[in-house]
């Protein structure tokens, strides 16, 4: 799995409206090292269990992270699943 780069999670973060200190609690990583990250250019220098909860907590709360593909990394909204009617 790609490490995050500081764009995506800045963006993951507008998109589902966290603030950092948001983003902290739900992956129990520290603030500073989330702003630290966000500040950095490209790929993050977050070490790998730290980019793994920050990934985690992001894909709960529901953004998709997209892989370079052409186009560079980026962020969306995973589509809700819409419930069947009976």
């Amino acid at each position: 799995q790609k490490r995050l780069t500081s764009a995506q999670i800045r963006a993951a973060r507008a998109l589902i409206r966290w603030r950092a200190e948001d983003l902290a609690r739900a992956s129990a990583v520290g603030v500073a090292t989330i702003r630290r990250a966000e500040l950095a250019e490209g790929v993050t220098t977050m070490t790998a269990p730290n980019d793994t909860a920050v990934r985690h907590a992001l894909e709960s709360a529901g953004v998709e992270f997209i892989d370079e593909n052409g186009g560079g990394p980026g962020v969306r909204l995973r589509r809700r699943q819409r419930s069947k009617k009976a």
